[in-house]
């Protein structure tokens, strides 16, 4: 029988450097300066998380443990970088052997020692995301499999699935049926390609971005001395932003802390709101739980905010049944009543932001200190068209602007080759929509058409495998031609999507389902123009916008208001923040509504969309929306802010005024 005999540091008898009651407000110090042992953190936002975290690696150093002895695990490796750049200012010195970074940079360097365990050499290659798609697209090839019969997942779209199923430790036929349905019929051969990707990879001597943790996590699993290792050499593991932890990420901290059980994991449960890209909101819920004896710690002191955003805060939050109870305390004196704006519809609500944010500009406000959240991409779409308008330049984080994008053009190509059988660039993007078509091809049938042959005689020029494709491409365009559907550029679109379009964005895309209500609201959109051409008109200007380019100079001397999902405004903050479209069915989405998991990670969301304002906050929504049958339909206000007491808010209701000239 092997005995354990445990080695102590040396006594530390140094005094500190650092004051730390002089430099953190009592919270965050009564976590800084926590026993060893199992700890979470419950930091609530603008409550200085990061600086808790920072403190914390310092106050573990100054207490004697080596540098070497600590793991800091983030989400970014520019956040481990800046932290480690602060704990070795605030020390004065090197910390260079503590390891700090993302899940996948140290997996990434655990498996540059140990890959020879799991079949591969320590050289491996490491592939991204477009790489993972062409060695999928190569696994298809290899299996010969027919793609033009039926619309078969691409290989980005592959690995995506494969991810999912990683990621989440569910079945790749759980993951079919709950996100791709409409490819269940393939299951068994996406199985068979998931198989031959992993092998493939494995010849190769390539792991892709999932395998840095799935690998490492073998080992850990399977080979107890480099599990030993791990556990012996990190002797404090910290993790920020926990609540975003996927289920394998759990684990491996799990795993990593099991011999000594100091483990620090700082995050806020009211701010999970990934659980689409595999966040496991159970993880910080559950460490109590998992870890018996866990000290607890609030940091509910908040920076950012007026106190009268933070009580609106902290009521939204309140109807979750899932949570650590907290509330947020202003340091800032008091402010305005965050606004309660009641539209008629949505172009109301947007010719109201858009004069509102020239109002803010006037009293002081930079653009660049303003921002329009929304839950979904397709709801700023007016508000994108007023902000043009108006001359207000914009950027938007959430991708490209809403008529920039592919799925969008796609569309606009179908129409305006169909009023305009001159229009070569539209007729080389729909035709290389199709498989196997590409540049040359395109070039070669547009040759053709020019030539005289009819687009249906050009069925004998195309690809095999673009041949059945290419009919219904004819066939569709034939359709959009006819006087009953020439000029009613919302038929148009409709019968662009339901005669093939849907079937190629379901092979190409994750997020099939965002894309199609896109489709659906530039539908809507379309409904009131008189013709397809001026339809197109408007479109044109709207797509011929100042290219964005969020790395260029530029945008760093100008002005530029924000537009962002609220998925991507988690970690930002502006003086002034619009939150719009605030009606059931949009904020909080529909399908979320389903069950309660969904219903709080929403209100999760609309709380983080509130605590990214500091000064001003406007929530907004509209009374009338349009239906797909053209008709204004009346919408209910989000249950979310029926949960806010009225007394916390200034109500606004907009009317138009056009007697003055």
């Amino acid at each position: 029988m092997t005995r354990e005999y445990i080695l102590k540091p040396a006594e530390h008898h140094r005094p500190l450097q650092i004051d730390y009651a002089a430099q953190l407000n009592p919270q965050q110090l009564a976590a800084v300066r926590a026993a060893p042992g199992p700890v979470l953190v419950i930091a609530g936002a603008g409550s200085g998380k990061t600086r808790t975290l920072t403190y914390r690696v310092a106050w573990l150093i100054e207490q004697g443990v080596p540098p070497d002895r600590i793991l800091l695990m983030t989400f970014t490796n520019k956040a481990a970088r800046e932290m480690l750049h602060r704990v070795e200012a605030l020390l004065g010195g090197d910390v260079g052997g503590l390891w700090g970074g993302t899940f996948h940079h140290v997996g990434n360097r655990v498996l540059r020692r140990h890959a020879s365990l799991l079949g591969y050499r320590n050289d491996f290659t490491i592939l991204d995301r477009e790489d993972a798609g062409d060695l999928a697209g190569a696994c298809i090839s290899d299996a010969k499999i027919d793609t033009t019969k039926e619309r078969f997942p691409k290989g980005d779209l592959l690995v995506e699935m494969f991810s999912m199923a990683v990621n989440t430790e569910r079945t790749l036929g759980d993951v079919l049926a709950e996100q791709y349905p409409y490819f269940e019929q393939f299951k068994e051969t996406i199985a068979s390609l998931q198989e031959r990707y992993h092998e493939r990879k494995l010849k190769t001597n390539a792991m892709d971005y999932d395998d840095l943790l799935l690998n490492w996590l073998r080992l850990m699993r399977e080979y107890p001395d480099v599990r030993d290792l791990y556990q012996q050499r990190f002797q404090h593991v910290l993790v920020d932003e926990y609540q975003d932890t996927n289920t394998i990420q759990a684990e491996l901290i799990d795993r990593l802390a099991a011999a000594h059980r100091n483990v620090m994991v700082v995050g806020d449960d009211s701010q999970s709101i990934f659980s689409w890209r595999g966040a496991n909101f159970r993880n910080i819920i559950s460490f109590p739980d998992r870890y018996p004896g866990t000290q607890v710690y609030k940091i509910e002191t908040n920076y950012r905010s007026v106190p009268q955003i933070l009580r609106v805060a902290n009521e939204v939050i309140r109807a979750n049944t899932q949570q650590f109870p907290k509330a947020l305390q202003a340091v800032r004196r008091s402010g305005a009543r965050p606004w309660l704006v009641v539209a008629g519809d949505d172009n109301q609500q947007a010719q109201y932001i858009g004069q509102r944010i020239l109002e803010l500009r006037d009293e002081g406000y930079r653009l660049n200190d303003i921002a329009v959240l929304y839950r979904s991409h397709f709801h700023c779409m007016e508000v994108q068209m007023e902000l043009k308008r108006r001359n207000i330049p914009f950027l938007v984080t959430s991708g490209l602007r809403f008529f920039e994008q592919a799925h969008i053009k796609d569309v606009a190509a179908h129409m305006r080759f169909a009023v305009n059988p001159g229009d070569e660039v539209a007729f080389k993007r729909l035709t290389q929509l199709l498989p196997g078509i590409g540049g040359k091809t395109a070039e070669k049938l547009w040759n053709a058409l020019l030539g005289g042959k009819p687009l249906a005689a050009l069925t004998a020029t195309v690809p095999a495998k673009a041949k059945a494709a290419w009919e219904q491409t004819a066939a569709t365009i034939a359709e959009l031609r006819d006087e009953s559907v020439r000029n009613r550029p919302a038929e148009m679109i409709r019968l662009v999507i339901e005669c093939g379009y849907d079937d190629y964005l379901k092979a190409h895309y994750t997020n099939y389902t965002a894309r199609l209500e896109d489709l659906a609201q530039l539908q809507l959109y379309a409904q009131p123009f008189p013709s397809t051409e001026q339809f197109l008109s408007d479109l044109s200007l709207m797509t011929n916008l100042e290219v964005e380019d969020e790395t260029a100079p530029a945008q760093e001397d100008g002005e530029y208001l924000r537009l962002s999902t609220v998925h991507q405004a988690k970690g930002q903050e502006w003086g002034a923040v619009f939150v719009i479209s605030l009606a059931d069915g949009m904020f909080p989405s529909g399908k979320a509504l389903d069950n309660i998991e969904g219903e709080e990670e929403e209100r999760r969301l609309f709380y983080v969309a509130i605590t990214r304002a500091k000064d001003e906050l406007y929530l907004s929504y509209p009374l009338l929306r349009r239906t797909s049958g053209g008709q204004d339909a009346l919408q209910k206000p989000s249950r979310f802010l029926a949960e806010i007491p009225a007394g916390l808010m200034e109500a606004l209701r907009l009317r138009d005024s056009f007697g003055s000239f």
